[in-house]
């Protein structure tokens, strides 16, 4: 199983290896900047050497390189629009570097423009950009509030099916829970898994964001809970964690560090649900 969380590149990118390692995990999660800023990722050719050969060494992967908060692929306007190209032209060159293989990106909000411009804007949006070869963009699923977009199914599929590019899909369960699709219980996991791959397919998952809810199914309320203690719920990620057509794909959490529990606490408990 490969199962792991985001984690800091503080005082070097390659930091990141060895902070996994010390969460029990085995694959994970970047920012390549601080994500709630406009910046270039400042990595040096020596620390994304060590990069690589650490997660070589001690077999840590996939990784991904989260977006930055700002980047709003579905916009109307066109400066926003360009930043935020830009933005994820780097983020992939970045992973380039750092021989990373995925990208995550959420579609952003369409802002008024309406629910198929915006999805046009961000196919469009995507096939501006210039993707490394070995580097795959990740379109994430999304809790959905306001005119953001990303939190049907069929958002997802629209844009893999307009775009020229490649793309692939990472779920993250809150937000989808959040959005109305319902984990809690087995019967619930396998009814959303059956949809998604009716509408985006199965083999376009390649990450999932494994996070428990703190609201209710259906609130559109984001805000991520520990595994098994919000309201997906113990017996719901159980039966996403031993799903038979999820078995395989990587899970990466961006759990709270609140309660005295943190990273290591919640892929210990990942690792005690899997059968």
């Amino acid at each position: 199983m490969r199962v792991g969380a985001h984690a800091s590149i503080a005082g070097g990118v390659d930091n990141a290896v060895a902070e996994q390692r010390e969460y029990g995990g085995n694959c994970g999660q970047i920012f390549s900047h601080s994500p709630q800023v406009w910046q270039d990722p400042d990595i040096g050719d020596d620390e994304a050497r060590r990069f690589r050969e650490a997660t070589a060494d001690h077999d840590v992967g996939p990784w991904v390189i989260h977006s930055s908060y700002l980047v709003n692929l579905c916009t109307p306007k066109a400066d926003l629009r360009e930043k935020s190209i830009a933005s994820m032209q780097r983020e992939l060159d970045a992973a380039a570097t750092l021989g990373i293989e995925y990208v995550n990106v959420h579609l952003g909000a369409h802002t008024g423009a309406g629910v198929e411009a915006g999805l046009d804007n961000a196919a469009s949006a995507l096939d501006e950009l210039d993707v490394p070869e070995g580097v795959t963009v990740l379109v994430e699923s999304d809790a959905g509030s306001g005119t953001k977009l990303g939190d049907e199914f069929e958002h997802l599929a629209a844009v893999l099916e307009r775009s020229e590019q490649d793309l692939e899909v990472c779920l993250d369960t809150a937000h989808a829970f959040a959005a109305g699709y319902d984990l809690s219980t087995p019967a619930a996991v396998d009814e959303t898994v059956r949809e998604f791959d009716a509408v985006v397919g199965l083999d376009r998952l390649r990450c999932i964001h494994l996070n428990d809810s703190k609201h209710e199914c259906g609130t559109n309320k984001d805000e991520h809970a520990h595994v098994g203690e919000g309201y997906i719920g113990e017996a719901g990620m159980r039966a996403l964690v031993n799903h038979e057509s999820l078995r395989d794909v990587p899970l990466v959490l961006e759990t709270p560090t609140e309660d005295g529990r943190g990273f290591a606490w919640n892929i210990e408990r990942v690792r005690e649900f899997r059968e």
